[in-house]
């Protein structure tokens, strides 16, 4: 399994340890693009990277709620690396009310 991660087209950041992306999605949602994570312990952040080969890269100004409960319900910040695995620049992630 794999960390990944989507946004649904209500605009939720959603996480997950799966084969493929289209399994974070629940009965009748569709995605807007998604990625994978990991977690920078030097850092103390999430990093997201990457995009979903199905559903294409993440759009973050179409986030509006982030679901913390892969990650235990601990909210922490959350950064893009464009460049990955370079980490110069990283772009900050956030929901948009």
């Amino acid at each position: 399994m794999y960390q990944k991660f989507i946004i649904t087209d209500d605009g939720h950041l959603r996480f997950g340890q799966v084969y493929l992306h289209r399994e974070l999605l629940a009965p009748g949602e569709e995605c807007t693009g998604g990625g994978l994570w990991r977690i920078d312990e030097a850092k103390r952040c999430v990093i997201l990277y990457g995009r979903s080969f199905d559903f294409g890269g993440p759009d973050f100004s179409e986030i509006h709620e982030i679901e913390w409960g892969s990650l235990h319900h601990n909210p922490i910040p959350l950064f893009y690396a464009p460049h990955f695995p370079a980490l110069d620049p990283l772009e900050p992630v956030f929901a948009h009310r």
